[in-house]
């Protein structure tokens, strides 16, 4: 049976817009009074959320459970986690998932060459097995000097073996940094990319994600003195589990429409003429109806934009839209649909009109 005790206190661009009005430098996960101003600080931080999203951001702070956030890849679902880092002021903790995580890589790992090294040393200072305790020892002289009996040493000594699987020879990964909380705020979690991981993996998070606590067989139950916020992230490349599912709240990002993919370009690129960031926004919304392998995201459309401002483009052209076609897809398949017959020149001339109206 193991004992429960406290620990003790030892990329893809966002959906982005103007604040709209001054907010403090950072809240807690406790002050927010309402949807409307979570909305409010992430847009001082460059990020729009719609309603939903920004519900489900403060009923996860209110309720303390951590959130789950699906979508396709480049719709900003990572960023989430950065910015709500920056609007509570406290450190962000990221895990990378990928095929064949593991505890050592998530959770924690013992300190082997440190344990060896501790043993070898208490192994150096104890007496040989067989040695007499005669007065004229060096180990009979400690142990006058210090008036521990043989049966006093030999406790000591268990007590110290004991020691090498204890704090000090802990090293601490992701999962177990965030349930120490360094201040007064607790860090944000994120774990992204969770559908890259085992399902192996997932049942290891259930004791996370329900009781904010992780059971070390050596040690214990170690609990949050803080729950962090959680933030978890899939692309939806394989189904997650509903034990998961059910300790978490769930929002799915969808692409973002028109006006609002436009609004995360103007901020997120001021230098572009206004004239291509229109064109370039309408093209990537036209592109993403056409059936391709990997549709472009809100990552990819900031991406090519750039492109055609660094090329020096003041509008969309065919000619430069295929210049710079490897910013906006990544797959060799789509980009000969896009590149072969019209389709690519039929795409502009829908980008171009739909810009000037």
């Amino acid at each position: 049976m193991t004992t429960s005790r406290p620990t003790t206190p030892d990329t893809t661009p966002s959906h982005t817009a103007d604040a709209a009005s001054p907010i403090p430098s950072a809240f807690t996960a406790d002050s927010f009074t309402s949807v409307e101003e979570v909305t409010a600080a992430l847009a001082a931080r460059q990020y729009i959320a719609d309603r939903g999203l920004a519900t489900a951001i403060y009923l996860a702070l209110k309720r303390h459970k951590p959130l789950l956030l699906e979508g396709e890849p480049g719709v900003g679902k990572t960023e989430v986690a950065r910015v709500l880092a920056e609007v509570l002021g406290a450190p962000l903790i990221r895990l990378q998932c990928y095929e064949g995580i593991d505890q050592a890589t998530a959770v924690y790992e013992w300190n082997y060459a440190r344990q060896l090294l501790y043993i070898r040393l208490l192994e150096a200072d104890s007496p040989p097995q067989g040695t007499p305790d005669a007065p004229h020892t060096p180990h009979a002289r400690s142990a006058a000097e210090t008036g521990l009996t043989q049966s006093d040493r030999a406790l000591q000594r268990s007590s110290q073996i004991r020691d090498v699987f204890g704090p000090d020879f802990l090293i601490k990964r992701p999962l177990l940094e965030a349930l120490e909380a360094a201040d007064d705020r607790a860090p944000v979690l994120l774990i992204d990319e969770l559908d890259r991981s085992d399902a192996e993996f997932e049942a290891y998070l259930l004791e996370l994600l329900g009781d904010y606590q992780i059971t070390i067989p050596e040690l214990g139950t170690l609990r949050a003195q803080q729950p962090p916020v959680i933030v978890l992230t899939s692309n939806r490349t394989r189904d997650i589990h509903d034990a998961l599912r059910r300790r978490c709240l769930y929002y799915w990002i969808d692409y973002p429409t028109l006006e609002k993919e436009y609004a995360i370009v103007r901020t997120r690129a001021p230098e572009a003429p206004e004239t291509l960031a229109r064109q370039v926004v309408a093209f990537a919304q036209a592109l993403r109806n056409e059936d391709l392998f990997k549709a472009p995201g809100v990552a990819e459309t900031l991406d090519w934009l750039s492109s055609l401002v660094t090329l020096e483009y003041a509008e969309l052209t065919e000619q430069g839209a295929r210049d710079a076609l490897g910013a906006l897809l990544k797959y060799q398949d789509d980009v000969q649909k896009v590149t072969t017959g019209n389709l690519l020149a039929r795409l502009v001339e829908k980008a171009r009109s739909a810009a000037a109206r």
